[in-house]
């Protein structure tokens, strides 16, 4: 064997040592990689459940920003300055929403006096349920069974709670809120004017190599919030027309705050339909008859279904592109956390998540899991 035949056989099982430690070195490398994606997620994840009023507070103000921004940047064309825009806008948007509230506010008011009377025609309608189950039950029981001595069955009486005690709940979280709303004007004022100097920090904090696809990335994530906020106005205010006209046609009273309220449930994905059904059901016990009620089913399951398959898609699945099951699941888990803001913010936050996986290389498969 000559020299070389033998230093090829001493390289070769070398050579396989070492592929064979390369290929075990980028393994644990790819674990560690995934093993800080889980860590940092599961971080995020609880610190927006330990930070629920600071972050509810912050994303509100973001998509409130949002809507106010063409305002303010028209004003801007017109050599108004932002600042001074900004306060145009601000004071606009509490102006309208203290007249929304209080119109509202006096519509639950009368809706709440009228409470007893549909109290009274709820339990007529429960009574009646539960008598045919009780009718069913004894029958079952008397084929089943000899029939038993009758025993006393205990009853606790609990005192109603009150309607404050309702609205309110616990007294310090209501301060809570009140404390956290009131910060949602500074920080829109804010957003507003400093919106040039945040978007170029944002960029700034990535390397230089990447500041172009941040850039890009924050872009679309804009483009996307915005699409999302018209939309969402837009169809419900489209659904709340043809509600108000349908209840008002079947005398279902207060269907000017009925049909309001059942056409922006209705735009909640898949679980907006059962939301949008219980106020006009709710507010027609005694009124609406058996075609009535079947008219509100096809009137509010209708808007739902062309809502979703329809004008969402055009109108804001563009920007989105998510698929049912990423919604879905989004929206139960951000309801969890969350409660009823989460399922507000539930789809902006998946697709916000969707574009920054998109522009990641390593989380590019977590994209395509969330698309469509």
């Amino acid at each position: 064997m000559s020299a070389i035949e033998r230093v090829t056989d001493i390289d070769a099982p070398t050579s396989a040592a070492q592929a064979e430690e390369e290929e075990l070195l980028h393994a644990s490398i790819r674990a560690g990689s995934l093993a800080q994606i889980v860590v940092a997620v599961v971080a995020v994840l609880g610190l927006a459940y330990l930070l629920k009023v600071v972050m509810v507070t912050t994303l509100s103000a973001v998509l409130l920003a949002f809507i106010i921004d063409p305002l303010v940047s028209g004003l801007e064309g017109i050599r108004i300055p932002r600042c001074a825009g900004a306060l145009m806008g601000v004071v606009l948007l509490i102006v309208v929403v203290l007249g929304l509230s209080y119109f509202f506010y006096n519509r639950a008011v009368d809706f709440a006096t009228e409470l007893p009377k549909y109290s009274s025609k709820i339990r007529q309608t429960v009574s009646k349920i539960r008598y045919q189950t009780n009718k069913i039950a004894q029958s079952t029981r008397s084929v089943v069974a000899a029939p038993d001595k009758t025993k006393a069955i205990p009853v606790e009486v609990k005192p109603q709670p009150d309607l404050l005690s309702v609205i309110s709940g616990d007294g310090a979280s209501l301060l809570d809120d009140v404390v956290a709303v009131s910060f949602v004007p500074f920080l829109i004022y804010f957003m507003l004017t400093w919106k040039d100097h945040a978007h170029r920090a944002t960029v700034q904090l990535f390397a230089e190599e990447h500041r172009q696809v941040a850039h890009r990335t924050v872009a679309r994530i804009s483009n996307m919030i915005r699409a999302f906020i018209v939309g969402n106005a837009v169809i419900g205010v489209m659904n709340s027309a043809v509600g108000i006209a349908v209840f008002w046609a079947l005398g279902i009273p207060y269907f000017y705050f009925i049909g309001v309220i059942s056409g922006f449930a209705s735009l909640i994905p898949y679980l907006g339909v059962f939301l949008a059904l219980l106020p006009p059901l709710a507010a027609g016990l005694g009124v609406l008859d058996r075609t009535a009620v079947l008219i509100v089913f096809v009137t509010v399951i209708g808007l739902h279904i062309i809502t979703m398959n329809v004008f969402y898609p055009k109108v804001v699945g563009k920007r989105l592109r998510l698929n049912p099951l990423a919604v879905t699941l989004a929206l139960l888990f951000w309801a969890f956390i969350w409660g009823t803001m989460g399922l507000l913010l539930a789809v902006p936050l998946v697709g916000a998540a969707k574009i920054t996986c998109d522009h990641i290389d390593s989380l590019r498969g977590f994209g395509a899991w969330l698309g469509e």
